[in-house]
């Protein structure tokens, strides 16, 4: 179920539209009133605000809205109850802020439907559980609780430079006037009056920001390649086709804060002198869909989009373009096609979209991190943008923590963090006890980074030279039961079945080093003919295949297909050499290769291994020691899962 937006009315009046004509300092008042109201500095009744996300609505933030409602109509409450975005620690979701007249807003993480009457009846008391409390919001206006920490304190959120995620879970998405009032489209109105074409391109070059979205190419300089190239109409893209797995960056940023998108569009079309620009979106993405739906129908309705915004001349019109779920439309060229009607493939280069893009204009093309940096450069300044990162990367980077982690979610570092903070300073390490392995980062075009790589700092650089790739932001982080071969098998898997089939490198390349690692997972039982001779010929070929793939396909996720096995293959040699020589899983993943065998010390005889067995490969009688006939058994893992006593054996 998503959220209904039922504070969405486009026949309202336009309470915070004066902020986009004046000053602060020359507000009468009234609108100062009006300015507070928004900016929630005053409160004249209590504020529920519940994250309905879509990691949220998945952890059952729907039910959790409908409890909240009922119980407040229950006690006859008046209290406002708003529905925001993602913060970011999606591991506690759902999560439900509290706030009370005069008194800071306060954060309960895992509020499901049954928690609700008890969290919402102890804080009205006056008496909030200290227990459930993520941390209340700092704000000098406000009396603060004893006792529950700040926001801002809290190990996941402390490390963090939040500048793209600043509004996200922290503002109403639905409301223009917040937005507005918390700062929004100010650097429009800014860029409008005071600014050039030029003179913006100039400005976001000098901040440093690079693309966000996977080979980091800076952002003022591809402007000024469509700016300089002379067309009577040029577009303007925004890529939030997020296809790679474990990556949900723009989803959030959409979700929580679309105005700030919307804002960064239209900045940036300005800067090239585009009329139309494109938002190329997931269809499996229909909360962020409705967001941005509803953001441009208020967006228009206060004179933002459209015809002469702002009284500038300045003349815009934002398309909404769904994809059908194709990960290759994620490439540029491919993306193009897709809106232009045709089948998503890419096409070489040159011509570069910059000078010949969608139907043959000077088009540029921008993730949703990239775009929604924009804003805050413009009010800030290149330099305020330039003051943090690295030498070569500037600025923060948005990531999306998963796998086994501690703390799964959004977060937002400063460039030149380094990756074992990330992972075990906001992350909070590996849960169980367990070892750290690796992480995958860069999506499946990605490369994986290793204990010896904890120190490396977040650069696109740095990244590089260990073998893999900032990409989007995914970070998936793996454990010592991890098996290495497993994953870059399961990452050629989708990058063989994503592949748009128009090169043959990448096209006949990916399903050849799918074959070979499926032998290399392959145990002697299901073996016949020459399979021995050709699986070790498969892999004597494997390193000189993945070459050429990089060095012949057309585009660059043709190009980048090979690096999870390349990595891999770079860092965890050893493992591919057990599963190649000695026909054996150190993780004990690879179902082939697995041996079960019971030990007869602890064996009770039971006979509860043999009843879950499912092909009978069990033998012994009851409260004898058992034992496994090797060559019925299927490696399915039951006996290893039902024995109480540690009997069974995996090598």
């Amino acid at each position: 179920m998503l959220p209904s937006n039922e504070n969405l009315n486009t026949t309202q009046p336009m309470p915070c539209d004066f902020l986009l004509h004046t000053s602060e300092s020359a507000l009468t008042p009234a609108q100062q009133t009006i300015l507070k109201k928004y900016r929630r500095e005053v409160l004249d009744k209590p504020l529920i605000l519940i994250g309905t996300g879509t990691c949220g609505l998945g952890a059952g933030a729907g039910k959790t809205l409908k409890r909240i409602k009922n119980w407040l109509t229950q006690k006859n409450i008046d209290a406002e109850v708003v529905e925001v975005g993602c913060i970011g620690l999606c591991v506690e979701e759902p999560i439900v802020d509290v706030q009370l007249p005069g008194r800071t807003r306060l954060s309960f993480k895992t509020i499901t439907e049954d928690k609700v009457d008890a969290l919402l009846a102890a804080v009205f008391q006056g008496k909030p559980p200290v227990d459930g409390a993520i941390g209340q919001f700092r704000n000098e206006k406000f009396q603060a609780w004893d006792g529950i920490r700040f926001l801002d304190e809290h190990p996941f959120f402390a490390p963090q430079t939040r500048w793209v995620l600043k509004n996200c879970g922290v503002i109403n998405p639905a409301s223009i006037d917040e937005y507005i009032a918390n700062g929004g489209y100010q650097a429009l109105a800014y860029m409008l009056k005071h600014l050039t074409p030029q003179d913006l391109c100039d400005w976001i070059e000098k901040s440093g920001l690079r693309g966000r979205g996977g080979g980091g190419f800076p952002t003022g300089k591809k402007w000024k390649l469509a700016l300089f190239t002379p067309a009577n109409q040029k577009y303007f893209i925004c890529n939030a086709d997020e296809g790679d797995p474990g990556a949900f960056m723009d989803r959030a940023v959409i979700e929580g804060d679309p105005h700030r998108l919307l804002e960064g569009l239209s900045i940036a079309a300005y800067g090239i002198g585009a009329s139309k620009a494109y938002i190329y979106i997931r269809a499996e993405y229909p909360l962020a869909v409705q967001r941005l739906k509803d953001a441009i129908v208020q967006a228009r309705q206060y004179g933002l989009l459209g015809h002469n915004i702002l009284d500038s001349g300045y003349d815009l019109e934002i398309i909404i373009k769904m994809g059908a779920g194709a990960f290759v439309c994620g490439e540029e060229t491919a993306l193009i096609h897709s809106i232009e009607g045709k089948r998503g493939m890419p096409r070489p280069r040159p011509p570069y979209p910059s000078t010949s893009g969608l139907f043959g204009k000077p088009t540029v093309i921008n993730n949703v991190e990239t775009l929604a940096n924009v804003p805050a450069i413009i009010q800030n300044g290149a330099a305020w943008f330039a003051s943090i990162g690295t030498e070569k990367s500037k600025g923060t980077k948005v990531f999306a923590l998963s796998g086994k982690i501690s703390r799964t979610g959004l977060v937002e570092v400063a460039m030149g963090t380094k990756i074992g903070d990330i992972i075990f300073k906001i992350g909070g390490g590996i849960p169980n006890n367990k070892k750290f392995k690796a992480s995958q980062i860069g999506g499946p075009s990605g490369g994986c980074l290793t204990n010896q790589h904890l120190d490396l700092e977040v650069d696109y650089e740095s990244l590089q030279s260990a073998g893999a790739m900032m990409g989007s932001g995914g970070l998936v982080v793996m454990d010592e039961d991890t098996c290495m071969v497993d994953i870059a098998k399961y990452f050629m898997d989708f990058i063989q079945r994503e592949s748009c089939g128009k090169c043959i490198p990448c096209r006949e390349g990916t399903r050849r080093m799918l074959e070979i690692l499926n032998r290399i997972t392959q145990g002697r039982k299901t073996e016949t003919g020459n399979d021995a001779l050709e699986r070790f010929k498969g892999i004597m070929y494997l390193n000189r295949l993945a070459e050429v793939i990089k060095d012949t396909s057309l585009c660059g996720l043709g190009k980048s297909a090979p690096n999870p096995v390349l990595s891999t293959l770079r860092w965890f040699r050893d493992e591919y050499e057990a599963h190649i020589f000695e026909r054996r899983c150190p993780a004990k993943v690879c179902k082939e290769l697995l041996n079960y065998s019971i030990d007869a010390d602890k064996c009770k005889g039971c006979t509860l291994c043999a009843k879950n067995c499912p092909v009978d490969a069990i033998m012994g009688n009851l409260k004898t020691p058992h034992y496994i006939i090797s060559d019925k058994c299927i490696r399915c893992g039951n006996c290893y899962e039902v024995c109480k006593f540690d009997a069974v054996l995996v090598k």
